[in-house]
Order: structure tokens, then C-alpha cells, then sequence
């Protein structure tokens, strides 16, 4: 059997391992810029493009989930890293629980950011939009992405110039390469998966997601044995909205399980 091929990603830093996977239409630097920056002066973090973001090639068909799983641990691995903490953001949460349900061993401790169980019915008529409006018109993609990706707080202190600043930030973020990311978006299903995770997780919630409302964080919460879980204010955007709180509990979680497994 052939190695899975390698992910196009970001490492940096040295010791205990790190990986970072990030949401849809992001990259590993927009996503996790500042947490690379920040958690490099003692963890080896490893933050993999998914296919159709960074230098990661498109796939040629549907997006299989186990074997983007596999790719991510072969990335990490090529990195050095034999075990790690894993974080991921929307999708790049689906994507870790699937990581650290197939690989078990791999994987250190989890966090998870607005990610979810299953796509509902809710879910694929959204991420169906988003597919239309990206082929057809990004400008209006963005626009619809910065109303319901963003918390009140954000939205209510922008004026006409920076929503316009921001729409045109997310405009030039997307383009058709990220067609095969929302496509997995459309069809996930962890419902087999979840029980088969072992490692010590965090879930994490923003009270204000409209895009993956809280109520998937808690029924993921809830199918992870003994999986923590967290609600803070903010939009499904939170890692671009309010950067600073996000990585905070992503931070301090990751060192208190570190500093638990050097004990």
C-alpha cells in the first residue's frame, strides 16, 4: 500500500507536537497565524492546508474523510511528530475527530471549535448557497459569510467602510478550489467515529455560530466520552473576529494537558 500523500503546510518551532487544522475556505496562515506565532517557542506546531487551500491540490473527486485523516498524520509525521495535540476550527474540527478517531494513539489531547456530528438538512441547504454563490458570485458569498459567520459585537461596531473592507478581505479568500471543501461540509456524518474517541477534548462553542449553532457543539460534547465543553460569546468566525479569546482556550487547554501528560 502506498504512503498517503503529504499536505502542503506550516511548521514551526520545536518540542511537544501541535497540529492545527483550519476551516473552510481558509488557509493554515489566516486561520493560524498568530497561534503558530504564539506557540512556537515550545511546541513543534505542524498546520496542514486542506486540498484546495495553500499549494494542497484540489482532489480530483469527493473528498474522502478517512483519507484526508490519514494525510494529516502522515504530514504530521513527516514533520517529526509521532504523537500531538490537535486543534481544529469548523470543518478542520470535523476533520480532527476523524484524525483522532482512526488514530487514536496519535493524538494527545483535542480541541474543537465549532465543529459538528452530522450535517442536517439545514446544514446542506447552506453549504448548497455557498457552492452557488461562489460559482456565481464570491462578492456576494462574502457578504452573506460576514453576516452570518460574525458575532453582534463585531457586526454592530463596523461602519460602511468596514464592512467594506471586510467583504473585500473575504472576496479575495475565495475562489473555486475551496468547491471540494464545502462539498464535504455538505455530507458529514461523524456518528461512527465519535465513539471511538479517546483523547482528553474540548469542545468549544460560540454562543452567537449561525452558521454551526452551539447545539451540534453540545451534541458533540456529548458523544465524546468525557469530552469538556465551552461556550464563548462570539460568531462561527471567532478565530478572525476575536482572535485573542480563541486562542486563549485553545492555548491554556493544550498546555494543561501537556504539562498533565509530563506528570
Amino acid at each position: 500500500m502506498s504512503s498517503p500523500e503529504l499536505l502542503d503546510h506550516v511548521v514551526a518551532g520545536s518540542g511537544p507536537g501541535l497540529v492545527l487544522i483550519h476551516g473552510t475556505g481558509a488557509d493554515a496562515t489566516s486561520n493560524w497565524g498568530p497561534i503558530v506565532d504564539a506557540m512556537r517557542d515550545r511546541y513543534t506546531v505542524v498546520a496542514p492546508n486542506l486540498p484546495g487551500a495553500g499549494a494542497t491540490a484540489v482532489y480530483p473527486a469527493p473528498i474522502d474523510l478517512d483519507e484526508l485523516a490519514d494525510r494529516i498524520v502522515a504530514t504530521a509525521r513527516a514533520a517529526g511528530l509521532e504523537r500531538f495535540h490537535l486543534a481544529g476550527h469548523s470543518v478542520g474540527a470535523v476533520v480532527a475527530t476523524a484524525v483522532a478517531a482512526r488514530h487514536p494513539d496519535a493524538v494527545t489531547s483535542l480541541v474543537l471549535h465549532a465543529g459538528w456530528v452530522r450535517t442536517t438538512a439545514r446544514e446542506k441547504f447552506m453549504f448548497d448557497l455557498w457552492a452557488r454563490l461562489l460559482r456565481t458570485d464570491p462578492d456576494l458569498l462574502a457578504r452573506q459569510l460576514i453576516l452570518t459567520a460574525m458575532g453582534p459585537g463585531l457586526l454592530g461596531a463596523l461602519d460602511e467602510a468596514g464592512f467594506a473592507e471586510m467583504a473585500a478581505g473575504f472576496t479575495a479568500m475565495l475562489d473555486e478550489r475551496v468547491l471540494g471543501q464545502i462539498e464535504l461540509d455538505s455530507r458529514v456524518d461523524l456518528r461512527d467515529a465519535v465513539c471511538r474517541v479517546t483523547a482528553p477534548t474540548l469542545v468549544v462553542a460560540s454562543a452567537d455560530d449561525q452558521v454551526v449553532p452551539p447545539h451540534h457543539q453540545r451534541e458533540l460534547a456529548a458523544a465524546i466520552d468525557g469530552a469538556e465543553y465551552l461556550q464563548v460569546p462570539g460568531g462561527h468566525g471567532l478565530p478572525f473576529e476575536d482572535p485573542a479569546r480563541f486562542f486563549s482556550v485553545v492555548t491554556e487547554y493544550v498546555d494543561k494537558r501537556q504539562a498533565l501528560d509530563e506528570a
